[in-house]
């Protein structure tokens, strides 16, 4: 080798088991955490089953993005409780309303060379900066937080070479669709994605956010960018440039994959529902009418993203069928909107402002009308993840969406100029952002006196048994490809509010495919002590939510059989003690039917000795089928899987 890429350079600076062969578990030191509401109750409750005196990672910072509707007492208790949590623990504390926990962390965090790991699928966005960023379950999180190593298979790098300058009215976020047409959702599984080469240069890091942002569409492990002259120019903005260092690849350096594109040759281009995966160029469904555009999210987070749009609204106003709505990022960039008078350009176009949060993309809010068309600058668009059954979601660039507000139908941006005789505005950004920190609350020194503020809808987690040696247990759901989390545990404001009441929000599993299942799980649950689902390729795939795997273990599932599964997805399953399988003959799939019953034996043993896993197919009116499966755990995880998930791992270990 004639010298290391970036990847390889933060790895190898941050390992603590394993070599760089990839498929092959490696362990590595963790240097920040993240969490964020939605998933970080769960991860508070878990350091609390952990018994940790103090965080462990150099910095840890609890968000509140998520859960932000205060529409009874829940999410208000939920906030109380983390609030202590952080205390309890030693973390950062990030009030609600401060902001969307990706961009703040990127502004007020984020160091080039660290590694960071967070609770959820977006924190690959600080990659942005030069960082090793993972999105993981909470419990990988709860655990680098208690200071124990990182485990991921490691991935191969793919490069992807970027040269030339973006034309006008095309920006970051036809970068990361591009690479979305080209890769679809499953493309990046099994892989890290670093861009590299001269275009880098025409690209700021808050556009480099928005491309390592969506590389969880892209099922990625993680996107990296190198830390350069750019990165070093955002953190002397964000009066952090001590926190700046170069880490650049070596001349001549590989990488296991390869792509290259030409920045000059994008066009504007948009993602069809029900996957971001579905992308075409704008042009070609122009002229559909739309019902809602919402500008802002972690994919378009940036000072720069508000002020395009607003340029383009300046002086007119929205379309009167258009509900145009605009989640700011944070309260900082909200003080520096209204510095460069991006405010007063989009609340006097007709801009509906709602608080600095995720808000509509996790279906907080902001739920279109029935049968209408919402254009979005968020990364997902999975379905009734937006709240409303029959959504239709596009997601684009802000300059789409902004076009698409003023006329009142899906429209290519570029079209303005003849429409409105507009040339297109370029943005200049500020040497100096008005900082602001007072919506952070510092760790505290002493701990010892710190009470967790439990409401009435806090739950501790329950005892998770053993894996058996034996299983006689029906088959209650089979589903095909891409199924994502939010089929599996739906998001909203309906569901989120019960994210620490793990039996009230296990009635919401699988509800978006089958609303009968939670009362066949319980049913069958009590008759026969669990349950197993079946699933094509990519299985779990888009958010890190844990309750997608810890929801359905307490209804009793025992075992998934899949084609394969996303990362993230295959590790939460492990780390709760569910089985994950893969059919060796990907054809063994049309073998199942939901309502056979399957018969497992030996299951320890074999598991444990890594032979396959004989699957007896009892069918009510035919001949059994027997098939086979197979897992491909490391060493670690199978120890983790017997013993019934990590936190019995980490109690153990504990005990010793």
């Amino acid at each position: 080798m004639s010298g290391y890429n970036v990847t390889q350079k933060l790895i190898n600076a941050h390992l603590i088991d394993g070599e760089l062969k990839p498929g092959k578990e490696i362990g590595l030191k963790i240097d920040q955490a993240l969490l964020q509401d939605a998933t970080g109750t769960l991860v508070q409750l878990e350091l609390e089953a952990m018994k940790l005196d103090r965080a462990k990672t150099e910095v840890a910072v609890q968000y509140v993005d998520h859960n932000l509707l205060q529409t009874d007492f829940k999410n208000a208790d939920d906030h109380a409780f983390l609030h202590s949590a952080a205390q309890k623990f030693g973390l950062w504390y990030s009030r609600p309303g401060n902001g969307v926990s990706h961009p703040l962390h990127m502004e007020r965090f984020g160091k080039p060379g660290k590694t960071l790991v967070g609770s959820d699928s977006h924190s690959c966005a600080a990659g942005s900066l030069g960082m090793l960023a993972i999105g993981t379950g909470g419990l990988d999180v709860a655990a680098a937080i208690a200071g124990q190593p990182y485990y991921v298979k490691m991935p191969q790098v793919m490069g992807v070479k970027l040269t030339g300058n973006l034309p006008d009215w095309v920006s970051a976020k036809d970068v990361i669709l591009e690479m979305l047409r080209r890769h679809d959702v499953k493309g990046g599984v099994g892989k890290i994605i670093e861009y590299y080469g001269d275009g880098l240069a025409n690209l700021s890091a808050m556009d480099r956010h928005v491309i390592a942002n969506m590389g969880a569409e892209l099922g990625a492990t993680t996107t990296v960018f190198p830390s350069d002259q750019e990165t070093k120019r955002f953190l002397k903005s964000q009066d952090r440039e001590a926190d700046w260092s170069e880490l650049v690849a070596d001349e001549g350096c590989e990488y296991d994959l390869h792509d290259e594109i030409v920045l000059d040759d994008l066009v504007p281009l948009i993602a069809m529902p029900t996957s971001p995966g579905n992308v075409v160029p704008v042009s070609e469904v122009a002229g559909k009418k739309i019902g809602q555009v919402v500008l802002g999210s972690s994919a378009n987070p940036g000072l720069r993203d508000f002020w395009v749009a607003g340029a383009i609204v300046k002086d007119k106003a929205v379309n009167p069928d258009v509900s145009f709505d605009v989640n700011p990022t944070s309260r900082q960039i909200i003080q520096n909107m209204i510095e460069n008078k991006t405010f007063a350009n989009l609340i006097t176009a007709g801009a509906r402002f709602h608080q600095s949060g995720c808000m509509g993309c996790i279906g907080m809010g902001q739920a279109p009308a029935s049968n209408t068309i919402s254009l979005r600058t968020m990364p997902r668009n999975f379905p009734d993840r937006s709240g409303t059954k029959d959504d239709q979601v596009y997601l684009c660039s802000p300059e789409t969406a902004a076009a698409s507000a003023l006329t009142g139908e899906i429209t290519d941006p570029r079209d303005l100029e003849e429409l409105y005789g507009m040339t297109y505005p370029k943005y200049q950004a500020p040497e100096m952002h008005i900082i602001k920190m007072d919506m952070f609350v510092a760790p505290v020194e002493d701990t010892s006196k710190i009470e967790l503020k439990k409401g009435p809808n806090i739950k501790s987690l329950p005892h998770i048994d053993v894996l058996q040696d034996t299983y006689d247990v029906p088959v209650i759901l089979k589903m095909g490809d891409n199924v994502s989390t939010d089929e599996i545990l739906k998001a909203g404001a309906e569901v989120l509010p019960f994210r620490s009441n793990l039996p009230e929000i296990s009635k919401y599993s699988y509800t978006v495919i089958d609303e009968t299942f939670y009362d066949r799980a319980m049913e069958t649950k009590d008759q026969y002590g669990g349950h197993v689902v079946v699933a094509g390729e990519n299985y779990a795939q888009g958010s890190s939510r844990e309750h997608a795997a810890l929801a359905p273990k307490y209804l009793g599932q025992v075992a998934v059989i899949a084609k394969s599964y996303a990362r993230i997805a295959w590790q939460n399953l492990v780390n709760f003690g569910i089985l994950p399988l893969e059919f060796i003959n990907n054809e063994d799939l049309d073998k199942i039917e939901q309502g056979d019953m399957v018969h497992f034996k030996n299951v320890r043993k074999n598991v444990q000795n890594r032979e396959d896993i004989e699957v007896v197919i009892k069918k009510k009116d035919a001949i059994d089928v027997t098939i086979k499966a197979r897992h491909t755990m490391s060493d670690r995880q199978i120890r983790v899987l017997l013993i019934g998930g990590i936190i019995n791992d980490f109690k153990e270990k504990l005990t010793a």
